[in-house]
């Protein structure tokens, strides 16, 4: 007697298809995601027209469940399942749409908007919602800028008028007091406000005077937080600087003393994610306590328990800030999915987790972190387990197997936003990232540790944190020769778009690469392209060279000469007369942030091109001189700025500046040249710049006048460079004194092919050669950079220019 065949079941979710116990379900995604895009788009519109895409979604989503009830037609079963799907994905956009127009009319609430747009003093009253942060970078002898978001609890007008909204304010502050404050820490202060970027839910920006007044003290949980966080700075103090800073970012995301080299050796390997609290810091101190409660045969119900107590004092230590609670809940995940003991549960559950944070805190849905925590979660639960298991199956350990799926699942994942943001895509990532999973468990452990003990054992915790600084030790070891590695870094196009176009590759490629013949091809492929290009990479490494120290770009008649900070990041001087041009020059140093941008004068040949320095990256701070003629110039100059919140600073004599590794000092004009043949050229700044110890003199147009100005009221020597950026593109209006105190080993010429202004003049060149220079013009060389060897100073040359003057 035959038996009967095990019937399938089958469920009005699943339209008759069996649900493999290892199988992830998918259905609520579709509702997070719409979700989360809905808040994204909200974020960047008004309440008017979020509201429109609301209701005309929860209009959608009545007449597709009414259909799939019966009540509008008899639909198929087939139909039946995906318009269940399309009534969840509209329900996400209803959901997503409802909550983001809630803050935005908060946040675009009528008398707070006709302050801003006043740029009007206030008094204000605030709660403090995260740490403050210092603007890296600054001006020399004052201390850094500080970034403190808040919330608004009252504002006072002017006029008297009193307006009470909790919308979010961001407070900059220059008084030290400002850096002391607590989240949750209530106050008072006082300043000119100031519109914000956009793109997310701060209503206003508070260019705050003074130190706050603060009223009462903050909670006992963010004074037990501020102990720990404290006593670990305290033990990573003795440490060397390069794991000394970055062990308290590892632990609890503090990056204030990790200095600007790591991170953008971090940024360029992929490891961006280790300077940050995030899902990983957490699965890491859960997890350490899970194998502890199994080491002791604790149940799964009581192991649950510590876990989740271990999760909620991590919380505390780290500071339970929008970040953390988003990390926590991304390392919840995991414990929901431990506790009910079902794989499938994860997904869901991270699903679940990303709709309720959106609808929370739609903010969170324009966070890149946020994005790259849960693009993270879900390639380790998507991806990271088939990988392994085909590792495995094809002979490799099981250990190797996890360790090279998970990172490879998780940089895969992230890619996309990566590349948006960086405008680059890494070939390091995954083995740097490989590299760097051994040490990172016990650096966190440890650090951990150290934090703990601090308050009742500051020697063991200093013992504690010098053991832990040896993985961080290695990850910092990682980070730096993996960002030094020929062809570690692609170019692509940067933002929303670049990152759109590697999704769909990225998805595509999953797609295809089911087939063995598509996975054979890639990987044919991959590897014809890696013997092609990294051997031209390795011989001719591509531009700027290693090394470089000052970079003269060919931008036409005009001057934009850069100063490199870290990779990604430079001092900007003169923004040459094209946008196009100066935008091409950066691109090509792989310029992605300016940490100051100097306007020496306001002519055309120096800022007419001043769009292309903002075109794409962020500009920190604008240095321009006290002079303000020509009018054009510096209103092009200020609308720019102002046009990106950016502030604009004048500069007297002896300004100093500070970023990385460079250093800027304001040489000249002395005082204000008055009567010469060019006024605007002889009140040009003078700055003399220290980078890896080479001085480099910039002199924007100055002309004989300021020249002699400067050099009689400075000590012999005042003046000596290593590289001289000649003034005024050579011109004849040269103080032959002036040259003769430089005695630069290399002159540089910025200036436009077949210019008809006679520049550079073949005295002042002559000059500069007898003298011992090697001078060298961009209308011949093309884009100019000097080095630094152990040999000594050397120039690069990218090629001819080809910009002329129009």
């Amino acid at each position: 007697m035959k038996a009967a065949p095990t019937p399938v079941t089958r469920s009005a979710g699943t339209a008759g298809f069996a649900a493999d116990a290892t199988t992830p379900d998918l259905r609520m995604a579709g509702l997070a995601v719409a979700a989360w895009l809905t808040a994204l788009a909200g974020l960047h519109l008004d309440t008017r027209r979020t509201l429109l895409v609301t209701a005309a979604a929860a209009g959608l989503a009545g007449t597709v469940t009414l259909h799939l009830l019966g009540f509008v037609g008899r639909p198929r079963p087939t139909v039946r399942h995906h318009g269940w799907i399309a009534v969840a994905i509209l329900l996400g956009v209803v959901c997503g749409g409802a909550a983001t127009s809630a803050r935005l009319t908060v946040r675009d609430a009528g008398p707070l908007r006709v302050l801003v747009d006043e740029q009007a003093r206030v008094s204000t009253e605030l709660v403090v919602r995260d740490d403050p942060r210092p603007v890296r970078g600054g001006i020399v002898g004052r201390p850094p800028t500080l970034l403190v978001p808040a919330r608004l609890v009252t504002l006072t007008g002017p006029r008297g008028q009193r307006i009470t909204t909790p919308a979010r304010v961001l407070v900059l502050a220059d008084d030290p007091a400002w850096r002391g404050l607590l989240p949750g820490q209530r106050l008072t202060a006082q300043g000119r406000l100031a519109a914000p970027r956009g793109g997310d839910l701060t209503g206003a920006v508070l260019m705050a005077d003074g130190a706050p007044d603060r009223l009462g003290a903050p909670s006992a949980v963010q004074r037990a937080a501020d102990r720990l966080r404290a006593g670990l700075q305290r033990a990573c103090a003795p440490l060397p600087d390069d794991p000394g800073g970055l062990l308290p970012g590892l632990v609890v995301g503090d990056t204030s003393e990790l200095p600007d080299t790591v991170e953008e050796d971090f940024r360029a390997t992929g490891m961006t994610h280790l300077n940050a609290v995030s899902g990983s810091n957490v699965a890491i101190v859960v997890g350490a306590v899970l194998l502890l409660a199994r080491w002791a045969r604790a149940g799964p119900v009581l192991a649950v328990g510590l876990c989740g107590l271990a999760l909620v004092g991590f919380v505390i230590l780290v500071r339970p800030s929008p970040s953390v609670v988003r990390a926590a809940t991304m390392g919840a995940i995991g414990l929901a999915a431990l506790a009910t003991g079902r794989r499938r549960a994860a997904v869901p559950a991270l699903a679940a987790a990303v709709a309720v944070l959106v609808l929370v805190d739609p903010e969170l849905a324009g966070d890149a972190g946020f994005a790259l925590s849960v693009l993270a979660t879900g390639g380790l639960l998507l991806l990271a387990p088939g990988w392994r298991d085909r590792l495995r199956r094809r002979g490799v350990p099981p250990g190797a197997a996890e360790a090279l799926a998970v990172p490879a699942a998780a940089q895969l994942a992230c890619s996309p936003v990566i590349a948006g943001l960086t405008g680059t895509v890494s070939l390091v990532a995954v083995p740097a990232n490989l590299l760097a999973v051994p040490a990172i468990a016990p650096a966190t452990v440890l650090g951990v540790t150290a934090a703990v003990v601090s308050p009742v054992w500051p020697a063991g915790a200093e013992t504690v944190a010098w053991l832990a600084h040896w993985p961080a030790w290695w990850l910092v070891l990682v980070a730096r020769y993996g960002a030094r590695l020929p062809a570690g870094n692609l170019p692509w196009p940067g933002g929303i778009s670049g990152a759109l176009l590697l999704a769909a590759l990225t998805v595509a490629l999953l797609i295809a690469a089911r087939r063995p013949v598509v996975r054979r091809l890639v990987a044919v492929c991959a590897v014809a392209v890696m013997v092609g290009t990294l051997p031209v990479r390795m011989i001719a490494p591509g531009w700027p060279p290693p090394g470089w120290v000052v970079t003269a770009c060919a931008v036409g008649q005009g001057d934009t000469v850069l100063l490199p900070v870290v990779a990604g990041r430079a001092v900007v001087v003169d923004a040459g007369p094209d946008p196009a041009a100066a935008d091409a020059c950066l691109r090509r140093l792989g310029v992605r942030r300016v940490s100051l941008l100097v306007v020496s004068h306001f002519h055309v040949d120096h800022t007419g091109g001043v769009a292309g320095i903002f075109r794409g990256r962020r500009v920190d701070t604008v240095l321009v001189p006290q002079w303000p003629e020509p009018a054009a110039g510096r209103d092009l100059v200020r609308s720019t700025a102002a046009a990106h919140h950016t502030p604009v600073v004048a500069a007297p004599v002896g300004w100093r500046y500070r970023a990385g590794a460079v250093e800027v000092t304001v040489l000249g004009p002395p005082y204000p040249m008055r009567g010469t043949r060019s006024d605007p050229n002889n009140n040009s700044l003078m700055l003399l710049a220290t980078v890896d110890r080479v001085r480099i003199l910039l002199t924007g147009d100055a002309e004989v006048e300021e020249q002699q100005a400067v050099r009689e009221r400075l000590p012999p020597d005042g003046l000596r460079a290593d590289v001289l950026k000649v003034a005024h593109h050579g011109s004849a209006y040269q103080d032959p004194a002036f040259l003769d105190a430089v005695r630069p080993a290399v002159a540089l010429v910025p200036v436009g092919a077949g210019n008809t202004y006679g520049h550079p003049n073949p005295a002042v060149l002559a000059r500069l050669a007898r003298g011992g220079a090697r001078v060298l013009r961009t209308d011949t060389g093309g884009d100019l950079a000097v080095v630094r060897s152990t040999r000594g100073l050397g120039v690069v040359s990218a090629g001819v220019d080809r910009v002329r003057p129009s």
